[in-house]
C-alpha cells in the first residue's frame, strides 16, 4: 500500500502531538510507505549522568521516522540524567537489537568516561555497531565510540572541548555540526541533536520526510545571541567557559589512556 504525501504527513503530525495511530487510506502517488514493512531499529543507549538534552531531540526524530526504539541499558532501573529528570531504559544490554537500522550513543563527559572504562558497555557498543547500519553519536558519544574501536579512520566530531582527543583513539577530527563519513554520523556538543536528528531521519526515510518532522517541530533556528562555537564566542568567553569545564574533563585523559592500550594504538 503507497500513500499519498498528506497523508505522511497528517500521520507525522499526529505521532508529534502523540495521537493514538489512525486508520490510513490507500493512494496510487507521493511518498513510498508500507505501514506493513518492518520498522527501522533503533538503539540508543542511555547512562547514568547523561546529558538528556543529546538524547530528546534524536529520539524525538526517530520516533517520527515511525522507527522501533529502544532505549537500552544494563537494566531496566532509571538512568539519571545531568538535569534530575530520570530515563527508564525500554531494554537491557542483553536484549537489545543485535543488528539494528541506527546506534545511537549520547553525550555527558561524566557518564561517557565511566562507559568508557566499563568492560560490559564497550563490548556491547562494540558488538552492536559492527552489525549496525549506521553507527552514530551527538556530543561526547564519539568518545565512546572511539574507545570501542568504531571511529579508527573515519572522519568524526563531537563536542568543542572534549573533540581534541578523538584523534587518540583513531578518528580523524572534523569540526562540524554533523559529521558523515560512510555509515558513521556524529554530531557536535548538546543541540546539535536535532541537526543530527534530521539527517539520520533523511538516510532512514528521505530528504522530504526529514523536512517534514523540521516543519512539524518548527524547528528554525534563531538565538538571542551568537555564541553557540568558540569561533563566535570569542577568545575570552571561550577561554572563561573552558577553565569552569576543565575540572570535569580531569578523569578524560585516563580514560583515553586505557581505550588506547586496549585498541593498541
Amino acid at each position: 500500500m503507497t500513500m499519498q504525501r498528506r497523508d505522511v504527513l497528517q500521520m507525522l503530525a499526529l505521532a508529534a502531538l502523540a495521537v493514538p495511530a489512525l486508520r490510513v487510506p490507500e493512494a496510487q502517488a507521493g511518498i513510498q510507505f508500507d505501514p506493513n514493512a518492518p520498522k527501522p531499529k533503533f538503539v540508543m543507549l542511555v547512562h547514568p549522568d547523561m546529558v538528556l538534552l543529546d538524547l530528546v531531540p534524536a529520539l524525538t526524530a526517530f520516533k517520527l521516522t515511525m522507527g522501533d526504539v529502544q532505549l537500552v541499558w544494563k537494566d531496566r532501573n532509571p538512568v539519571s540524567t545531568d538535569v534530575g529528570l530520570d530515563i527508564r531504559p525500554t531494554a537491557t544490554l542483553a536484549d537489545a537489537h543485535a543488528a539494528p537500522d541506527v546506534l545511537f550513543v549520547p553525550g555527558g563527559i561524566r557518564g561517557t568516561v565511566a562507559c568508557m572504562q566499563d568492560p560490559d558497555v564497550i563490548a556491547f557498543v562494540a558488538r552492536t555497531g559492527a552489525s549496525a547500519r549506521f553507527v552514530t553519536s551527538v556530543c561526547t558519544g564519539s568518545l565512546l565510540l572511539g574507545a570501542a574501536g568504531l571511529l579508527k579512520g573515519y572522519r568524526a566530531t563531537g563536542h568543542w572541548q572534549s573533540r581534541h582527543v578523538l584523534p587518540q583513539l583513531g578518528a580523524i577530527l572534523e569540526d562540524g555540526r554533523v559529521v558523515r563519513d560512510r555509515n558513521r554520523i556524529t554530531a557536535g556538543g548538546v543541540t546539535a541533536g536535532l541537526d543530527f536528528g534530521l539527517v539520520i531521519a533523511s538516510v532512514i526515510r528521505d530528504e522530504e520526510w526529514a523536512r517534514s518532522i523540521q516543519l512539524i517541530l518548527e524547528y528554525a533556528p534563531a538565538p538571542p545571541y551568537d555564541a553557540g562555537t568558540p569561533a563566535h564566542a570569542g577568545t575570552e568567553l571561550t577561554a572563561l567557559v573552558s577553565d569552569l569545564l576543565k575540572p570535569s574533563l580531569a578523569p578524560l585523559d585516563k580514560a583515553v589512556a586505557h581505550a588506547r592500550t586496549r585498541l593498541q594504538l
